[in-house]
């Protein structure tokens, strides 16, 4: 019967499925050249159980024959998803730091005015004599300084009066004064506190009258310049002596 089977091959494809679930193959087929009561052919196609049990029937009295084909797999343990996103949270630390270079040696942090020089001379006006000639100064600068994280740079005076002669001896106050007071400016390039911008200028000042300034700012790396004046003194002379005091930079990280 050439409906049953073609030529002398039958190919079979077997096909996984990779998309979607499909329905397991499941092929019950039934033919033959005659029925039980007459000569005709017949050809049942997936029957239900009673047209089952006339197929059986029918092959068992060799007046047909039957074909089945049934597959069975498992399905995916889960939804199939074809498409997955992976995140990976990738994490790190960077520590806070402040720098700044301030030389190789504790001597080049001793700034030395020398001798601060007065009016000496046998012919100096009494309102004149033993004054300052000159403001006394002083530069700093360094090429690295910085903090990597919002900051604070502050300075510090170690007395408000300035440079102090701590062994004066006496001396009429109406005519004489035994400190040398004096003002701090420090530039450099930054950005304020928690702006995210190009640097520009900043500056934090400390007056002749002030011990100490502070100004918080965003991270910012740059050269820093310090420059320190003590201004000439008018109307009284300076006791002699040695004038001292120490000035703190403190770059902190917040």
């Amino acid at each position: 019967m050439k409906k049953i089977l073609c030529g002398a091959v039958a190919a079979l494809a077997v096909v996984a499925a990779s998309a979607p679930a499909a329905a397991q193959t499941n092929e019950r087929h039934y033919a033959g050249t005659r029925t039980l009561f007459s000569g005709n052919d017949y050809t049942i196609t997936n029957p239900g159980f009673f047209g089952t049990l006339l197929g059986e029937a029918r092959v068992a009295l060799d007046f047909g024959t039957r074909y089945r084909a049934r597959a069975n797999a498992p399905d995916d343990t889960e939804t199939a998803t074809p498409t997955v996103n992976v995140v990976f949270s990738l994490s790190g630390t960077v520590n806070k730091d402040c720098s700044f270079y301030s030389g190789n040696n504790a001597g080049a942090r001793n700034i030395d005015f020398g001798t601060i020089g007065i009016r000496t001379g046998d012919n100096e006006n009494v309102a004149n004599a033993f004054e300052m000639v000159g403001p006394a100064t002083a530069n700093i600068d360094t090429l690295t300084a910085g903090c990597n994280f919002n900051n604070e740079v502050e300075i510090t005076k170690s007395d408000v009066n300035g440079l102090v002669n701590a062994a004066a001896g006496g001396y009429d106050v109406d005519e004489f004064q035994a400190n040398i007071p004096y003002s701090v400016r420090a530039t450099w390039t930054g950005v304020a506190l928690n702006a995210v911008t190009s640097g520009s200028g900043q500056s934090l000042d400390v007056s002749t009258t002030d011990v100490t300034g502070l100004r918080q700012q965003g991270a910012w790396r740059s050269r820093m310049d310090i420059d320190i004046v003590a201004p000439v003194i008018n109307g009284k002379g300076l006791v002699a002596g040695s004038y001292e005091g120490t000035t703190t930079l403190t770059l902190r990280a917040l």
